[in-house]
């Protein structure tokens, strides 16, 4: 739960960053942020479940994560509105580490575990599928 906190928080801070510099975010991008987060977010209440932790334990503690981030989005809209380029790239910048650091370490090798040898091209083809959204919206 820590992981998809540090890694929904900064894509949170993205978002509102996103909404301040053209006005609206892509298609793309909030596909790319719900798809990533729903492999995340299945594989994290199948831990917890296998832990022992009730569903209603579970549910709040994404509810929690979910207001995080959601206060997340509209801090990083309202506070950085004069925030300098490089503060906005830095912020950026750590959010999509973030990002991979949650893939390279969690998500990646137990796809891989369970998937085996076919993870590696289903992850080309969703790469494949976020730039060309990203070139459509």
């Amino acid at each position: 739960m820590l992981g998809a906190t540090l890694d929904g928080v900064p894509e949170s801070v993205a978002i509102g960053l996103a909404l301040l510099g053209g006005g609206s975010v892509s298609v793309a991008m909030v596909v790319a942020v719900f798809l990533s987060n729903m492999p995340e977010g299945m594989a994290a209440s199948v831990g917890l479940r296998n832990a022992g932790h009730s569903r209603a334990r579970i549910l709040w503690v994404w509810a929690g994560i979910v207001a995080l981030s959601v206060s997340a989005a509209a801090l990083g809209y309202g506070l950085l509105g004069n925030a300098s380029p490089d503060v906005v790239a830095c912020i950026q910048a750590f959010a999509a580490g973030s990002i991979l650091a949650m893939l390279a370490n969690t998500l990646m090798p137990q796809a891989f575990a369970n998937g085996g040898r076919e993870v590696g091209l289903v992850t080309v083809f969703g790469f494949i599928l976020a730039s060309a959204l990203a070139t459509m919206g």
